[in-house]
């Protein structure tokens, strides 16, 4: 059995298993994830240079940056799971 990718956008996937949440950047709480996950070495950067519209976490406390909407992601993850669960 194949271990599904989810499409984070500009060809960068994530395996859809390891992830526990995507979320929308703009609160507070969100900023300072993204810094201290920078600052921990854990941040990956996938927007390819353009605006961050998502912020995908995973389950080893990793913070993906994705310049894919969080909606947009989520019904790709939604999707996702959906293939493989049949």
């Amino acid at each position: 059995m194949g271990q599904g990718l989810l499409n984070i956008g500009f060809g960068n996937y994530v395996a859809a298993a390891r992830v526990t949440a995507i979320v929308n950047p703009a609160s507070s709480p969100m900023r300072r994830l993204r810094e201290e996950a920078r600052a921990d070495k854990r941040l990956v950067d996938a927007t390819q240079g353009r605006k961050t519209r998502a912020i995908i976490i995973t389950d080893s406390n990793h913070v993906i940056l994705s310049g894919i909407q969080a909606e947009t992601l989520g019904a790709r993850f939604v999707a996702e799971e959906e293939d493989h669960a049949g």
